[in-house]
C-alpha cells in the first residue's frame, strides 16, 4: 500500500502516528485527550498554525471538539489565537516558547498556592501537626519557585546558543 507524502515529502501516515503517540504521552501526564491531540497536531505542523477546520480535518474531530481543546490550551498558554489575515476565521498557533509560557503560568498558580498555604499555617497553628505539614508544603513550593526561575534563565541562555534570535 502506497503512503501519501506531504509537500515536504513526509509520510502523512507516519506524521499521524506521531501525533497520536505524542498525544497519548501528554494524556498519560494528565492533559485532556482532545487538547493533547490538537496540541500535538499544531506542534507537528511546519507553520505551527492551523485553523479549526484544518485541525478538524486532520484529526477527524468536530468543530466543537476543536473549540474546547483550544480553549483549554489557550488558558494554559500553550497555544494562542489569532485572526487569519483578511478573514474572520481564527487560527491557532503554537510557538517555540510554549513550554516557557506554560511554566511561567504555573509559577503564578504556585504563588497563589503559597499565599493559601501561609494562611493555612497561620489558621492551623505552626506548632500543630497540620500546620507543620502546611509549612513543609509551603517550603517545597517556595523552593520550586526559586529553582524554576533559575532554570528558566539557564534555558534562555541555552536556547540562544542553540537557536539564536528568532521569531518563535
Amino acid at each position: 500500500m502506497a503512503t501519501m507524502a506531504d509537500a515536504m515529502g513526509r509520510d502523512q501516515e507516519a506524521v499521524a502516528k506521531f501525533v497520536e503517540s505524542f498525544a497519548a504521552q501528554l494524556v498519560e501526564a494528565g492533559m485532556q485527550r482532545m487538547s493533547a491531540r490538537v496540541f500535538a497536531a499544531l506542534l507537528s505542523s511546519d507553520e505551527g498554525v492551523m485553523t479549526s477546520s484544518e485541525l478538524g480535518e486532520q484529526l477527524k474531530i468536530s468543530p466543537a471538539a476543536v473549540s474546547g481543546a483550544v480553549r483549554y490550551l489557550s488558558q494554559v498558554h500553550m497555544v494562542s489565537r489569532e485572526r487569519e489575515p483578511g478573514s474572520r476565521r481564527e487560527r491557532y498557533r503554537v510557538r517555540g516558547d510554549q513550554w516557557y509560557e506554560a511554566l511561567t503560568n504555573r509559577e503564578a498558580i504556585i504563588r497563589r498556592w503559597e499565599d493559601a498555604l501561609r494562611e493555612g499555617v497561620s489558621s492551623l497553628g505552626a506548632d500543630t501537626p497540620a500546620g507543620r505539614r502546611m509549612a513543609e508544603t509551603l517550603a517545597f513550593f517556595e523552593f520550586i519557585e526559586g529553582e524554576v526561575a533559575e532554570m528558566m534563565e539557564r534555558w534562555r541562555t541555552h536556547r540562544q546558543k542553540l537557536f539564536g534570535d528568532q521569531d518563535h
